[in-house]
């Protein structure tokens, strides 16, 4: 018994050496981004956090730098982290990696709709479905409808932001006037929260995969077809040198020192590229008229101590969820 135990020790050995040694030449003949050696069958699985994968995603690429490989179980996977690498995938390779990558959640709906669509159906639906949006002026309700909620949580906890909001909305619209697209203009404080609510919620921190649809070099590296692309979007919202003490809802990360309204080029809440939410622009128009004109005449107020409001979220995966929270709505007349 004890001599077939060792047998069968040195049989597992043997096999895991040759299979180390067949994906070390084949990891080699691809010269792929650098990254954590993985296991038969899972991968890097165990190197990911589940209830935290941004964070996982961001200490890997402090160790392997902003472009680096993972294997989630035995798909290959390639992460892009920082301001660099995102946008070369996005805009600058945009065609070689708008590809949707598998997602077995979702395989029910794969070739369907606009975004777990690919090839020339994919691009039929969504010059469609943007015309139907300008017609219509929808934007994207779910994302939206979060981001309001998100809004109004982070406003009561920041009461000077509201006074400074009234301030502006009473000067520049008055207590009775419908709000209209064309006050951003002159309401950059406002524009400035509502571009920093969207960057500090971290609404989603990464894209939903993509897929290379041919061979590709990418930062020196060769990325092969059907390698999945994950963009770190949150890498760029909490950039430290974009936007100084990104833990802090600060609106004033997207206004000049003449307190002027400046768009940041950092700022892909809506993802950018061919894979960009088709329904961005209605989204930020709607979202600055609906949160103008509840602030035009409430003030938000919650039913604990602000320095009692847990802001963290409930879940983090692709996407964050907010906790939840009791809000009182108090009109500004009284």
């Amino acid at each position: 018994m004890g001599a077939l135990g060792i047998t069968i020790a040195l049989l597992v050995w043997v096999v895991t050496l040759m299979l180390i040694s067949i994906w070390k030449q084949i990891h080699s003949s691809w010269n792929l981004p650098p990254g954590p050696f993985p296991l038969p069958i899972i991968g890097n699985l165990l190197q990911l956090d589940v209830k935290n994968i941004p964070q996982s995603f961001t200490k890997l690429a402090k160790r392997y730098g902003p472009v680096f490989t993972l294997y989630l179980g035995s798909r290959r996977t390639v992460v892009l982290h920082g301001y660099k690498a995102v946008k070369e995938v996005l805009l600058t390779h945009k065609n070689e990696f708008s590809g949707r990558g598998e997602i077995p959640a979702i395989e029910e709906y794969k070739d369907k709709g606009i975004i777990f669509n690919n090839g020339p159906t994919w691009k039929d639906v969504r010059r469609f479905s943007l015309s139907v949006l300008r017609d219509y002026g929808m934007g994207k309700q779910g994302n939206e409808a979060r981001i309001q909620r998100e809004a109004q949580f982070l406003l009561e906890e920041l009461r000077k932001t509201q006074e400074k909001l009234h301030e502006e909305i009473d000067r520049v619209i008055g207590p009775t006037r419908i709000p209209a697209v064309k006050d951003r203009l002159e309401m950059p404080y406002m524009d400035a929260v509502v571009h920093e609510i969207q960057r500090f919620i971290n609404l989603v921190p990464s894209n939903l995969p993509h897929e290379a649809t041919q061979d590709t070099m990418l930062q020196g590296y060769l990325i092969p077809k059907g390698t999945v692309i994950i963009p770190t979007l949150d890498s760029l919202l909490y950039d430290s040198q974009e936007f100084p003490d990104p833990e802090q809802f600060k609106p004033e990360h997207f206004l000049n020192e003449n307190g002027k309204f400046k768009y940041s080029d950092y700022f892909k809440a809506f993802s950018a590229g061919k894979r960009v939410c088709v329904g961005e622009g209605l989204a930020r128009m709607e979202l600055f008229l609906l949160l103008t004109a509840i602030l035009q005449h409430f003030n938000l107020k919650s039913l604990v101590e602000p320095k009692d409001i847990d802001l963290k979220p409930i879940a983090i995966g692709f996407g964050c969820i907010p906790p939840p929270f009791k809000l009182c709505v108090i009109p500004r007349s009284q």
